[in-house]
């Protein structure tokens, strides 16, 4: 009878030497989180402060992120940006939607931010959430028809 053979302990490593494939810290530390998920906290952490003292007017509203703005037109001089688009040199940096009706269903109000655009704009970490609660802040006073100062008195 022979004795079984042992499998050799397995290196660290992988086949080609290249060390461990995977993460390098675990996921409930914040620097597993990707800078859109940072951005996306900036947000929630600006809109949430304002639905605190707006709770009923902004029970409604949809608060979105997207990257960059999408733009219809291919020419730069063509670009018309609507009264509800909040730009910083023709670049647009959030957007309101208003409550509307499609195919027989009521789309609520939407306040979109443009991630990128505040991203380029920002020197550091404080100043993107500076910026960011700014930019929401002023969305929010334009879908309300107030004055950002009223939205957010210590802005």
């Amino acid at each position: 009878m022979s004795t079984p053979r042992r499998r050799p302990a397995r290196s660290r490593r992988d086949r080609h030497g290249r060390g461990l494939r995977g993460r390098l810290v675990p996921t409930g530390v914040p620097l597993a989180r990707s800078r859109a998920e940072q951005f996306d906290d900036l947000v929630l952490d600006a809109v949430e402060d304002l639905e605190r003292r707006w709770e009923r007017e902004l029970a409604g509203v949809e608060f979105a992120v997207e990257d960059v703005p999408w733009v219809e037109h291919t020419r730069p001089d063509e670009v018309v940006l609507d009264s509800d688009v909040l730009d910083d040199g023709g670049v647009p940096l959030a957007r309101v939607v208003p409550a509307r009706r499609e195919h027989g269903q009521e789309i609520p109000p939407r306040v979109v931010v443009y991630r990128r655009p505040l991203e380029l704009r920002a020197n550091d970490r404080d100043d993107l959430a500076d910026l960011v609660r700014d930019v929401v802040v002023d969305q929010v006073a334009t879908l309300l028809g107030r004055d950002p100062e009223e939205i957010d008195p210590t802005g």
